[in-house]
């Protein structure tokens, strides 16, 4: 579930607020009782984390040249990487 955040038209107090998408929007400011209004924020940054997550997810092959053509030779063919596998 995502966190919105809503500030006051009237007072001016910002807060936060934990919901389902499906539910609701506030209305109500929970400080004065005046009208609120939703911000929409950039939200909250993707964090990767672990050891082998890029080599083993989204490292690119690197592709193996081909001497006697002078063209590259398809990526999965390269023997040192995980795609060499599929």
């Amino acid at each position: 579930m995502p966190t919105y955040k809503y500030e006051c038209q009237s007072c001016g107090h910002d807060f936060e607020k934990f919901q389902s998408i499906t539910a609701d929007s506030i209305k109500i400011c929970p400080e004065c009782g005046k009208e609120v209004r939703k911000i929409i924020t950039a939200g909250g940054g993707v964090i990767f984390k672990g050891t082998g997550f890029y080599q083993t997810d989204y490292k690119a092959c690197p592709a193996k040249s081909d001497s006697s053509s002078g063209n590259n030779k398809d990526s999965s063919d390269c023997g040192k990487c995980p795609c060499a596998e599929k």
